[in-house]
C-alpha cells in the first residue's frame, strides 16, 4: 500500500515539473515575442518620425565658403546647404538652417539644437566614433596656403613660422594628430606656432596682414578663397587627403540611412550634379556623381 502511494506521489510530482518547465518555455517565448514586436514598433516609430512635413534642422558653418555660407545678399547658400534643401524636397521635409558656432558643434547636435552636421564635415579616424556617418560625397586634401611672394617654398621651410588654421577644424586634428595615425603632429612641432582662428576668411586677413606665415586648410575651401582673392598660393606638398561626410547622433542610424537614400537617388537622377556645376572650385572633388 505504501509502495503505491510513494509511486502516485512521485508521478504527481514528475508532472508539476512537465508543467512547470512548459510555462517557463512559454514564459520565454512570449518575452522573446515582446521584444521583437518592440524592436519591429520602434523601426515603424522612427520612419514615421521623418515622414512628410519633418522639420530637418541643418547644422552648418555660416562662414565656410563653398559648403556653406552667407552670400553678399545675406543668404545661407553653398554646396552642403543646397544639397541639404535638395534632400527636404525630395522627402516633402521642412528644411530649418541652424547656424553653429564651428567650436561648439557637438554640444549643438548632442543637444537636439540641429539634426546633424553637414558642413564640409571631415570623416577622420579621430572623429569616426563620435558621430553616426552618412556615405562620402566629396573628397578633399589638406593644404599649406602662403602668399605668391612667400619665401616658404617646402614643408620644411615652416620651420619657426606661424601657421594658421581654422579652430575646429580636420586641418588641425591634423595637426595634432601623430603621423603613426594618419596625422602630421610631427611637422607641426618644428612651427614657430599653430594659430587657431574663428573663420578661414580671417585666417587668409591675417596672412595678408602678416600677422602669420601660412595657412592649413582644405583645398577645396581655400579654392574658394583663392578666386575671390589675389596673391595666394599652395605649396606643392600636401599635409593629406580626406573625405567629407554628415555626422549625426550615433543613434540616429534612422535618419542617416534616410539621407543616404535620399543622397543616391539625387547623384543617380543628376540633381547633385546640378548643384556641384554652381561650385567649380569643388565640383571635381564631388565622389557620388
Amino acid at each position: 500500500m505504501k509502495k503505491k502511494i510513494l509511486v502516485s506521489i512521485l508521478a504527481i510530482t514528475m508532472m508539476a515539473l512537465v508543467l512547470v518547465g512548459c510555462g517557463g518555455s512559454s514564459d520565454t517565448s512570449t518575452e522573446a515575442s515582446d521584444a521583437a514586436t518592440t524592436e519591429e514598433t520602434t523601426a515603424t516609430e522612427a520612419t514615421e518620425d521623418y515622414a512628410e512635413g519633418y522639420v530637418f534642422k541643418h547644422g552648418f558653418d555660416k562662414d565656410f565658403p563653398p559648403y556653406s555660407f552667407i552670400d553678399d545678399n545675406g543668404e545661407t547658400t553653398g554646396f552642403d546647404v543646397e544639397l541639404a534643401k535638395a534632400v527636404c524636397d525630395y522627402y516633402a521635409w521642412e528644411y530649418q538652417a541652424v547656424p553653429v558656432n564651428w567650436d561648439a558643434k557637438d554640444l549643438e547636435l548632442n543637444s537636439g539644437s540641429c539634426d546633424c552636421i553637414w558642413s564640409g564635415f571631415t570623416k577622420s579616424p579621430s572623429r569616426e566614433a563620435q558621430y553616426c556617418w552618412s556615405e562620402p560625397y566629396s573628397i578633399n586634401t589638406q593644404m599649406i596656403m602662403v602668399l605668391e611672394d612667400s619665401d616658404i617654398k617646402t614643408l620644411d621651410d615652416l620651420a619657426g613660422k606661424k601657421v594658421g588654421v581654422q579652430i575646429g577644424t580636420s586641418a588641425l586634428d591634423m595637426l595634432e594628430t601623430p603621423e603613426a595615425d594618419g596625422g602630421c603632429k610631427e611637422l607641426a612641432d618644428t612651427f614657430g606656432s599653430v594659430e587657431t582662428m574663428d573663420t578661414y576668411t580671417n585666417a587668409v586677413a591675417e596672412l595678408k596682414a602678416g600677422a602669420i606665415d601660412a595657412i592649413a586648410i582644405d583645398v577645396t575651401t581655400g579654392n574658394f578663397q583663392m578666386s575671390k582673392q589675389e596673391g595666394l598660393k599652395y605649396l606643392d606638398e600636401k599635409l593629406g587627403d580626406e573625405v567629407y561626410a554628415i555626422g549625426f547622433r550615433t543613434d540616429d542610424t534612422a535618419l542617416r540611412d534616410k539621407v543616404n537614400e535620399a543622397l543616391k537617388v539625387l547623384a543617380e537622377n543628376g540633381k547633385m550634379e546640378e548643384i556641384g556645376k554652381k561650385y567649380e572650385d569643388i565640383y571635381d572633388s564631388l565622389s557620388m556623381i
